[in-house]
């Protein structure tokens, strides 16, 4: 095996190569290889100056995270910073790629920098729950000042090269050959005497002391509710560069690191970065010979089939999208034009993309423009018999060998494929609205699906930049299994005593973006009723039902838009309490012969987290869902689960399944079946396991 770093030296010019695929992590062998290539570069009085690069498609795209939450072995990344950045010799970073968390760190570090056009520069450590942990925090804002420091920071996101240049980040951007071009550099710095500059002793950015404390005190008032302690510290060692000498600085950004790393966020996050990967990894990608997919068709084009004709065009491929009648087509082609109108004013594309983009668009009502398209996604209207007629137009018209992809949240895609001639060609796609932003993609796979088919799946969810997560065939899936126990859970503390502001402040305290209730209205509460009532003749007779929902809809409210729903919406200032529901509760628990209790907010957070990681235990003991992270993966992208906790699953094993199991079952003398445990937990709790072992 080669060494993942290597130096050569070219005339006085020292070139170190980092090579550790298949994006140069920086990992401990890394570290111990660039510290000593270094360290003998500085010793050869034949060098002059160096210049740092990377082999392969990137410069180190960050830390290797395997190593989080361990011991760190020296030498730190802090370490290796130091030792470019002391040099007596011209250090230049030569970078391609994605320049992101230790790797840029190791860039900032160096003296000069040079960038590939097309180059991504980014500390994105906030979205691990952790901090840069080898001098971000201190030598970005010496050269661009608290506010645009705080922006790299506290967004995560990465920057495009000309933006860094902009900012004074690198000095300069290279069209090819970005070696060559740091080498000439070198070269020049030689020739001019090797003037070195070290980052720390810059001060650009430290010029203005009261409008950098003044971009501090206004971002900490911004993020002052922001759950991780990682935003805090960010902020907090981004005040130090102004306020502290360097070393200091950077011993304070170390602690803080250190701090976050092993706290239950950074723990849940990193979590959640490992799920996402292992979501991918499906058996049916064994061995598996992809379905060529050049071109899709999209049938409805309603909210969500235009949604997904986006998709699939900003992924670019040419769309035939197909409406039943002329009118619903052109509201259909108009929502997608608008879409494209609206990035252009936004500036997120220029004109011509938007006309690229729609030129590969071709709309129509006749099923057989459909003929030759390699996969269609038949998106209409969530029932049943309305997608057998859709399915049954489809069957006459495919080619053989295409791919019949069904839009659905709930339905049995085993009994809409059997209505056909190619079950083995029928898959799953529940896509999440808007389906053009929303990154889950639930693949959900049907006891005759070709395993291709899965793979192909997976590999179009690739291009339309999604998170897909395989499922199988069960009502609601993973997702909206899961989604179901969570506002069966929410309905009993509603019948109970509590009432739907408590409920959702108490689900936004924990991290959601909004409540359960909140979710309802705007939804639309008609959905989950007619869910409701194709459900009833499965429902058994011991088990509760809370009806409560029903007699909202009964009265024609639907939530946001009707106007009204467990809030009234047509109000200045926000939507407010209905008061019409909350005599609704009362009446049902006087029917009920119930006496309301109060509930405080860590056991309104605890029923409703228990019971999904309740259901998400049962969908793995069925298989529905292939590894307890997977459900984690579909309510972090899916249902707004906070990610900073992880899941469903990630927060039974931190809470202590042995403690969840224990609340399941004394809760379940009020609704033996909805709160008995999954024998799963006794098995875990058994081996001294939990949910992320599996």
């Amino acid at each position: 095996m080669s060494e993942p770093v290597t130096l050569r030296v070219e005339n006085t010019v020292a070139v170190i190569t980092i090579e550790n695929p298949p994006v140069n992590a920086l990992s401990h062998a890394v570290r111990s290889g660039l510290s000593e290539t270094i360290q003998a570069a500085i010793a050869d009085d034949a060098v002059k100056a160096i210049v740092l690069t990377a082999a392969g498609r990137t410069f180190p795209a960050g830390a290797d995270v395997r190593e989080f939450g361990r011991p760190r072995e020296a030498p730190i990344l802090s370490q290796v910073c130091d030792l470019l950045e002391n040099s007596p010799k011209p250090t230049i970073a030569a970078v391609h790629g994605n320049a992101l968390g230790g790797g840029f760190e190791l860039a900032l570090a160096c003296h000069y920098r040079v960038v590939l056009r097309g180059a991504r520069l980014g500390l994105p450590e906030v979205k691990l729950g952790v901090l840069p942990g080898g001098g971000g925090t201190q030598r970005v804002p010496r050269i661009v000042g608290a506010d645009a420091a705080l922006d790299l920071m506290l967004t995560g996101k990465p920057i495009p090269a000309k933006k860094a240049l902009t900012l004074g980040l690198v000095d300069q951007i290279a069209s090819d050959d970005v070696a060559g071009a740091a080498t000439a550099m070198a070269e020049q710095l030689i020739a001019d005497g090797g003037k070195t500059r070290p980052t720390r002793a810059r001060a650009e950015g430290l010029q203005d002391p009261v409008g950098y404390a003044n971009a501090i005190a206004a971002r900490r008032e911004k993020m002052k509710n922001d759950p991780q302690p990682s935003v805090a510290e960010i902020i907090n060692c981004v005040e130090a560069a102004q306020i502290l000498p360097f070393e200091a600085g950077i011993a304070k950004e170390r602690a803080a690191f250190d701090e976050c790393e092993t706290g239950p966020e950074a723990t849940a996050m990193r979590h959640a970065f490992f799920a996402e990967r292992r979501a991918a990894k499906v058996p049916e990608l064994k061995g598996a010979t992809l379905r060529p997919v050049t071109s899709i068709g999209v049938v409805g084009a309603g909210t969500m089939g235009a949604g997904i004709a986006i998709a699939c065009l900003d992924a670019g491929f040419p769309v035939v999208l197909v409406e039943r009648d002329q009118d619903g087509l052109e509201r259909g082609v108009q929502r997608i034009v608008a879409n494209y109108d609206k990035s252009v004013a936004k500036g997120r594309i220029d004109a011509a993309t938007g006309e690229e983009r729609l030129s590969r668009l071709n709309g129509t009502t006749n099923m057989q423009d459909l003929a030759q398209v390699d996969l269609i996604i038949e998106a209409v209207f969530e029932d049943e018999d309305v997608k057998r007629n859709v399915f049954a137009q489809l069957d006459a018209v495919m080619k053989p060998g295409g791919i019949l992809a069904t839009n659905t949240s709930y339905l049995d895609i085993d009994a809409l494929a059997a209505t056909i001639s190619r079950p083995q060609d029928v898959v799953g796609y529940h896509f999440f609205s808007p389906a053009h932003i929303m990154k889950l993609l639930e693949i959900v796979v049907g006891e005759k699906t070709d395993p291709n088919v899965v793979a192909t799946g997976f590999e179009l969810a690739r291009k339309l930049r999604k998170v897909p997560v395989r499922a199988g065939v069960a009502d609601g899936f993973i997702g909206n299994r899961v989604l179901a126990a969570y506002r069966l859970a929410a309905d009993f503390m509603l019948e109970d005593g509590a009432t739907p502001a408590q409920i959702d402040a108490a689900m936004r305290a924990y991290g959601f973006p909004i409540g359960p209730y909140q979710v309802l209205d705007m939804a639309g509460l008609d959905i989950s009723w007619a869910r409701r009532k194709r459900l009833a003749a499965t429902r058994a007779p011991e088990d509760r039902y809370v009806s409560i929902g029903d007699k909202i809809c009964e009265q024609g409210w639907f939530g946001q838009k009707a106007g009204r729903g467990y809030y009234i919406h047509d109000q200045e200032g926000g939507p407010v309490e209905n008061p019409d529901v909350l005599a609704i509760i009362e009446e049902e628990r006087h029917i009920q012969g119930i006496t309301p209790r109060s509930f405080t907010e860590q056991e309104i957070q605890e029923r409703c987290l228990f019971a999904m990681a309740n259901e998400g235990a049962r969908l793995v003991a069925e298989g529905v869902a292939l590894r307890p992270s997977d459900v984690d993966v579909v309510l972090l992208y899916g249902y707004g689960f906070p990610r900073h906790r992880g899941g469903p699953m990630m927060a039974a094993d931190q809470a202590g399944l042995l403690a969840v199991k224990n609340a399941l079952t004394g809760w379940q003398v009020e609704e033996p079946r909805f709160w008995a445990p999954s024998p799963l937990f006794d098995e875990l709790i058994k081996n001294g396991k939990k949910f992320g072992d599996l």
